[in-house]
């Protein structure tokens, strides 16, 4: 190990300690006042709007933003970046403008803290509310996907093996989530996004050089490399072959990404109604920026041509860490370093704090407490509750996390995506509907969610083509925009259908 790299190890240990000392500073300051599973799930302390809009967009922006995806588009070119830093993100942020107003309004006037919650109590359904609950741990595949992310850029920073890396990464902030909640997770989501704001600056600037003959220089570098690194399509691939699979599919996920418990929610914290504005205008800008660090990937194809560092073939999945620690100089790589960090410790906090809320209030209370029991937990059973489903979820997840670090199927995004894209595909109709339909039945948005879960998985696993298309459900993105769209007709047909009936 020469002197640069010791020097690095040696400051991205401090790096890390300081890091987790501020950290358990917010979260401690948030969990003072805790003191229901209320106050965990929706927070009690009025923050100002743009800190929630900071919060949401760190908790939009993963280790998928900054370290994998980034790795797809090294892997394919600029259709890669169309398709994940243009198409996508506009679609998902016209989305988030549209959805947040309709749920907010409803979300606030019955006090749901949790997506099947909100199902439940809009269509007046406990059996709908279960559903949900139970769908929700489908958000186990993104855990996954971001603690992976987070193993591979510590490991390489602290030149520690990755199995310990994974260890120490989810046992300490599913330890510190155990206390902290919402509150604790706006503090600490507001910080991140500011540093990931950086960081994102950083490094869409780290390839200045490369556009020193123009934009058409820089195509032309990438051109020699490969021809389909500059192509619209990219048929090498099976995430970027056609129109369909860059446009019209993240066009449907783009708009449907919005419908994550992690993500829908974050509006519910802001107490006052006038704060949406700002809370919606400071985080769309944000996200937008993060969204175009995914073109990095391009800076590092150029870095490294044939995908290898020192001889050695670089996993999707390690290549931006691979660049980072390349390109920039011990303190500027730190700074990134803790950027890359921040982003996937955001969205991970977020997800550890709806998913074991949803899975203490949503499945646990009703089945265990209310149906076994027979009684009414109280507000400190429930916090003690909430706390063991997160030590078991943090046990499942590097179990998990693991698997996908030794056997990936190119990346672990694909494992992360055939996951969540099935619970929204789910969750779409029902969201959509419930915001600008009136008299919709519970059996309308049962079926559409059966279908959309149902279509997705059997296209994925059976890797099933698309009408006039190459796309195939082999691409996870395909098959959960196919079973969305057959979701929404399907649930058209039923709503229309009935209702006339009625009507007669």
């Amino acid at each position: 190990m020469g002197s640069g790299a010791s020097s690095l190890v040696l400051a991205g240990w401090v790096l890390i300690i300081v890091y987790m000392a501020i950290t358990l500073f917010f979260v401690i300051r948030g969990a003072l006042k805790v003191k229901t599973i209320d106050d965990y799930t929706v927070g009690n302390v009025n923050f100002p709007p743009w800190t929630i809009g900071f919060a949401l967009a760190a908790s939009m922006t993963s280790a998928a933003t900054f370290v994998i995806n980034p790795g797809l588009v090294a892997n394919y070119g600029i259709s890669g970046f169309i398709s994940y830093g243009l198409v996508y993100p506009a679609a998902a942020m016209i989305s988030l403008v549209v959805l947040t107003i309709g749920f907010r309004k409803f979300g606030s006037s019955v006090k749901a803290g949790t997506l099947a919650q909100w199902m439940g109590k809009r269509y007046e359904s406990k059996g709908y509310e279960l559903f949900f609950a139970f769908l929700s741990l489908l958000l186990l595949t993104f855990i996954v996907l971001i603690a992976v992310g987070l193993t591979k850029v510590i490991a390489q920073t602290l030149a520690v093996p990755e199995l310990y890396v994974l260890i120490a990464t989810v046992l300490f902030i599913f330890g510190y989530m155990m206390f902290g909640g919402a509150n604790s997770m706006v503090y600490t989501n507001t910080v991140q996004a500011i540093i990931m704001l950086v960081v994102a600056l950083i490094m869409l600037g780290s390839g200045y050089h490369y556009f020193d003959d123009g934009i058409g220089g820089f195509i032309n570098k990438l051109g020699k490399i490969d021809t389909k690194l500059v192509s619209l399509y990219n048929d090498s691939s099976f995430l970027f072959r056609d129109f369909f699979e860059i446009f019209i599919a993240q066009i449907v996920i783009g708009i449907a990404i919005v419908c994550q418990p992690h993500i829908i929610t974050k509006s519910l914290l802001i107490k006052d109604p006038k704060g949406v504005k700002s809370y919606l205008i400071s985080g769309v800008i944000v996200q937008t920026i993060f969204f175009l660090v995914v073109f990095v990937g391009l800076y590092a194809r150029l870095q490294f041509p044939d995908l290898t560092l020192n001889g050695q073939p670089l996993k999707n999945d390690g290549i931006i860490p691979a660049y980072v620690t390349t390109v920039f100089p011990v303190f500027v790589s730190l700074i990134v370093v803790l950027g890359l960090i921040s982003a996937g410790v955001s969205t991970l906090e977020g997800l550890v704090q709806s998913l074991s809320t949803s899975v203490t209030q949503d499945l646990i209370k009703p089945i265990f407490f209310n149906k076994i029991a027979k009684k009414e937990p109280t507000a400190k059973q429930l916090m003690v509750t909430n706390k063991i489903v997160i030590g078991i979820l943090a046990v499942v997840a590097i179990l998990m996390s693991y698997d996908q670090l030794v056997n990936p199927k190119l990346s672990v995004a694909i494992f992360a995506q055939n996951g969540v894209y099935a619970y929204f595909s789910a969750a779409f109709v029902p969201i959509i509907f419930g915001m600008f339909l009136k008299n919709v039945k519970s059996t309308t948005v049962i079926v559409a969610s059966v279908i959309a879960i149902s279509v997705h998985f059997i296209m994925y696993y059976g890797k099933l083509t698309v009408p006039f298309t190459v796309a195939t459900g082999e691409n996870p993105g395909v098959a959960a925009a196919v079973a969305i769209v057959l979701s929404v007709v399907a649930g058209l047909a039923i709503h229309f259908s009935t209702r006339e009936r009625v009507a007669q």
